[in-house]
């Protein structure tokens, strides 16, 4: 049984498992994630909501991929969730009703940090459907997402809240600049975003 911060269910055909430290992660995320924005039509805003906060090291995965992804100059990217601004269990109902707002019926990208298996952490995951944010440290939290990604940061299923804050930041930082770099390229190839800098992205 895996423990998260976002569900997901590793027996589910629509789910891909990709390991950070693969010297191909980038390639093959970016691949998969091009799939899923390529099905989504152009008239239809992708807004992104990185889900955690900068007080816990494991759950700041989120807010730091927002942050990676504020960067740079572009348009066409829609984004909730950074290191300044995070979007946790306080606000998150705010954030939805925020989006509900701006957008009308986008595709929402969920990205949240997983706690799983020791011989998982390290993994990041790109899933169909919603993520259960604070599923595994007993929060009631609405589901997010059209589709999520997620990264399995630490071991799961003893004293969830004592191992977020015990998360080594290394991990944490490596594999949201994996997964961030990986956004940029695939919503470049997809045409979803323009930027100068990010073209320059490797």
């Amino acid at each position: 049984m895996k423990f998260s911060l976002g569900l997901f269910n590793k027996n589910d055909p629509a789910s891909y498992r990709f390991n950070y430290s693969d010297p191909d992660v980038v390639d093959s995320l970016t691949q998969r994630l091009f799939h899923y924005f390529t099905q989504v039509p152009a008239r239809q805003q992708i807004v992104f909501v990185c889900i955690g906060t900068d007080r816990s090291t494991g759950d700041s995965l989120g807010p730091l991929i927002g942050t990676h992804l504020q960067k740079h100059h572009y348009s066409g990217l829609h984004l909730f969730g950074t290191l300044d601004e995070p979007v946790h269990a306080m606000n998150l109902n705010e954030s939805i009703a925020e989006i509900e707002r701006l957008y009308d019926s986008p595709f929402v990208v969920a990205i949240d940090a997983c706690l799983g298996q020791m011989s998982s952490v390290g993994c990041i995951t790109v899933a169909d459907g919603p993520v259960k944010p604070g599923a595994g440290v007993q929060k009631e939290l609405p589901p997010l997402g059209n589709m999520h990604v997620t990264g399995i940061v630490n071991v799961g299923g003893f004293m969830e809240y004592f191992v977020l804050q015990n998360t080594r930041l290394s991990v944490v930082m490596r594999m949201s600049e994996i997964i961030s770099r990986s956004i940029f390229r695939s919503l470049m190839l997809a045409r979803r975003i323009t930027s100068a800098q990010a073209e320059h992205i490797d």
